[in-house]
């Protein structure tokens, strides 16, 4: 495959996951509501939380590209992290209650026991087992704690669906719905597939492929986030969708890659080349916490912040 192909195909993978992903967003809710099941129980069966960022690594880890596997997971976290809530902050102030909170620290020693499992470059089955344990773990906290299941990604959308459907009595248009919302699976998982194809074509060095990972791989994967922030932020939306929001990072550090650590080991050549994108991931989330927490909120100034670190996370692991 020549540069250009390639080229074309990566830009191709990159708008079926955004497109696919707003398509399974807007639907699911819809459908969930219609249905009068849970959007997280739908979610789940259909394609998790977090559809983009799964169909990715997986589809990274199977095509034996670890490299794409694991620096898509850290970009797609740094992302949530500095563009989606800095974003949303610079539009309207996202609150930081006690529903956020929770999602937020539960999820910090998530971060802290992938930044350690993957500190060597190898995540194996035995270690992907364990971090998909710790999301069930983290799902099982919060399901007690608040009497009903999380809002974790694209699943918050249920708030803007909700409003939306309101008035309709029925099920009339599930099926509508339903379908739409697996296009949209078929076309993350379609585009996932173009982008990884694209990636290792244009180069099969693993230093390269890990930085085309962390940096244009991993915004694509989170973009969808980055949209729900903004939206939810512009729409006045309840912190529930703010907590989707936070809450994908853990879902992101467990479920994405600990999945893709099953369906493959996941083994890179360089064992030392994640160490710093690891330790800025977990300093990005670190830093919202510190931001957020102590009044409660992330106003536009904390968010200009949170933006302005984006462009040197990309200098510095472009750079390293």
């Amino acid at each position: 495959m020549d540069v250009a192909l390639a080229l074309a195909g990566f830009l191709a993978g990159v708008a079926l996951i955004v497109w696919g992903a707003e398509t399974f967003a807007e639907h699911l809710g819809s459908a969930s509501v219609r249905l009068g099941v849970s959007t997280f129980a739908l979610a789940l069966l259909l394609a998790g939380a977090e559809p983009e960022e799964l169909a990715t690594t997986v589809t990274a880890s199977l095509r034996d590209a670890p490299a794409i596997a694991l620096g898509d997971v850290i970009g797609a976290n740094v992302t949530v992290c500095l563009v989606a809530l800095g974003v949303g902050a610079l539009v309207a102030p996202l609150p930081f209650g006690g529903q956020v909170r929770r999602y937020a620290l539960l999820g910090l020693p998530l971060a802290i026991a992938m930044v350690v499992v993957a500190w060597d470059g190898q995540v194996g089955r035995l270690e992907g087992a364990m971090l998909v344990g710790l999301y069930v773990a983290y799902v099982t906290v919060i399901w007690v704690k608040e009497r009903r299941p999380p809002a974790l990604g694209e699943t918050g959308e249920i708030e803007v669906a909700a409003a939306r459907e309101s008035r309709v009595e029925g099920t009339a248009g599930a099926g509508r719905d339903v379908a739409w919302t697996v296009v949209g699976v078929a076309a993350m998982v379609v585009g996932a597939m173009l982008l990884v194809e694209s990636v290792r074509s244009l180069t099969d060095v693993e230093e390269t492929q890990t930085t085309l990972a962390l940096t244009i791989v991993g915004f694509a994967t989170g973009f969808e986030l980055v949209v729900l922030a903004w939206s939810a932020a512009r729409r006045g939306i309840s912190e529930a969708v703010v907590a989707a929001v936070v809450g994908s990072f853990a879902y992101n550090a467990t479920m994405s890659l600990g999945v893709a650590a099953l369906a493959r080991p996941l083994r890179l050549g360089d064992t030392t080349v994640l160490h710093l994108p690891l330790a800025l991931m977990l300093g990005a989330f670190v830093l919202v916490l510190a931001l957020a927490l102590p009044s409660g909120r992330l106003d536009r100034r904390r968010g200009l912040v949170l933006l302005a670190c984006y462009p040197l996370f990309l200098a510095v692991v472009t750079l390293r």
